[in-house]
Parts: structure tokens; sequence; C-alpha cells
């Protein structure tokens, strides 16, 4: 499923959640405050996981096609760990910090617009959806950036909802990149719908093939079929559904909030098998 969002938007949605996370960052009594949704995590844990992370893909981008990750071959050819080949840690001077985070993200969307939307790079996700490309990869960086804004800002207290465009895109986006795959679904053949109350709805579907996702023309229920449903030679037995905004959505696909905040209709062992589930493929 491509984005709604053009290439430019992934990247100017970059820089402004980017921004708006330096902004939490700098309004912190101390960067030891616990972050809650992040179990065991400071502030200090998050801004060194967002800034050497946003540093990691820059470099991976930078890269080119491969299939393998850059930072694996880079650790094989020093010989030593991959965490003391990894970009040097953050200050712990507010400025400096500060600094060294807007270089992080600098790096990160100079490299995405030198190599463009359509070149190849490596990612983790070669039997998902998504294509293993650069403008894939920033629509993946939008949503770990925006939702790690949102785990910065709640550890200081103003926390914020996802922007709806940013979040309408994480739906589509999670369930191309972090839920389907080739690995086969372990359980009964299953058809989960999500609905945004902003208007959009998608389906899931779970089988031995693995698990696929499609937008739904509209909201649907239990007896409908979705245009351009490719699956019917397979009975799906459970049926569940989730309803929420887009933002609530994205918040419980990520564990900040229980899917049971969700509003939830059908089999709901469906959702406690899709948390649970870890494919190998």
């Amino acid at each position: 499923m491509d984005s709604e969002l053009e290439f430019p938007d992934l990247l100017r949605l970059i820089d402004e959640r980017s921004a708006a996370f330096r902004v939490a960052v700098a309004s912190a009594p101390s960067l030891e405050v616990p972050v809650p949704t992040c179990t065991e995590w400071t502030l200090s844990d998050l801004v060194q996981h967002l800034g050497q992370g946003r540093r990691r893909w820059a470099a991976v981008v930078a890269a080119g096609p491969s299939t393998v990750d850059p930072a694996t071959r880079a650790t094989q050819r020093i010989g030593t760990s991959e965490e003391t080949a990894s970009v040097k840690a953050a200050p712990r001077d507010r400025e400096a910090l500060d600094t060294w985070l807007a270089e992080s993200t600098q790096e990160l969307l100079d490299a995405l617009r030198e190599a463009g939307p359509d070149r190849s790079c490596w990612t983790w996700w070669g039997t998902s959806q998504s294509p293993q490309t650069c403008g894939a990869v920033a629509r993946h960086q939008l949503q770990e950036v925006a939702v790690h804004t949102y785990d910065a800002q709640l550890a200081v207290g103003t926390a914020q909802p996802l922007p709806d465009d940013v979040a309408l895109d994480g739906v589509e986006e999670f369930l191309s990149t972090c839920v389907a795959t080739t690995a086969a679904w372990p359980h009964d053949p299953a058809v989960v719908d999500y609905h945004a109350t902003e208007g959009r709805s998608w389906r899931l579907w779970l089988s031995a093939d693995g698990a696929r996702a499609a937008r739904l023309p509209a909201p649907t229920s239990t007896g409908s079929t979705a245009a351009g449903e490719d699956h019917a030679p397979v009975r799906y037995a459970p049926y569940a559904s989730a309803r929420g905004t887009a933002a609530e959505l994205v918040m419980a696909f990520y564990g900040r909030t229980p899917v049971e905040a969700l509003a939830l209709d059908g089999d709901g062992r469906v959702f406690d098998q899709l948390i649970a589930w870890e494919p190998e493929a």
C-alpha cells in the first residue's frame, strides 16, 4: 500500500516531528526523567536511541542497494561490536545535545534527498508489503520519529496526539511494514478490520499464507467483501474489528496504549494472538 503522502511531505513531517521532539527534550527538568511508554528508559536513553538511529538509517540509505545491513558489514570489517562501531554517543550538555539531535535529523534528510524515493536499499522488512526503497524508509522513519516524539512529550507532561496526516498514514504503514509477512499465521485463518473515525478503513487477512493488508473503500461489517479481495479459497472463521481515531490506532499498534482502549468487536482472541505473534520470516 503506497503512502498518500508524497516524498517531500514525508521529509517535511520528519523534520517537523523531530523539531517537536527537541522542544520536549529542551523543556525537561532533567534528562533522567523516566519515559512511561518505554520500559526502564530515561529521556536520556530515548534521546540516544532517536539520534543514533537516525544517523544509522542515514548510513543505510547512503549505502545504496544491498541485501545485507550495512551496519553489519561495517561491524564485520572493523572486527568489533556494533555498539562500538556505531556513531558517537549523545553529548550531555543541553545546548550541544540540541545541536546533535538537529544534526542527526539533517543527516537522515540529506541522505534521503540525495537518494530519492525510488532507489533500493537494505531494510529489515523484506517479506512485508512495503518496498525495500528509500521512500519506504522515509515513510517508516516518520512513524519512528512521531511515536518517539509522543514518548518524549509524555515524559515531560506535554503529550499531544499525532497529527492527523501522520496518524492516518501510520495505520497503513504499520500494517504494510510491521504486520504483513509471508510467514504462516499459526492460528485459524482470521480477518481483522481497522476503522479510523476519520473515515478510512483497512482489512488484514491472516492465514497459512501469511498476513496481507489492504485499504477498504468504506467501513465494512462481518459479512462484507473488500473490493479486490483475492483470498476467497480460504475460510476465514474468526472476525474482529477495532475502531478509534487514527492516532489511537497507531498508539495501540506500537503498544503505547492497550488495544482494549479501542472500540472492539468480534472475536477478541485474534488481537491477543496478533500481539503475541513473532513471525520468523
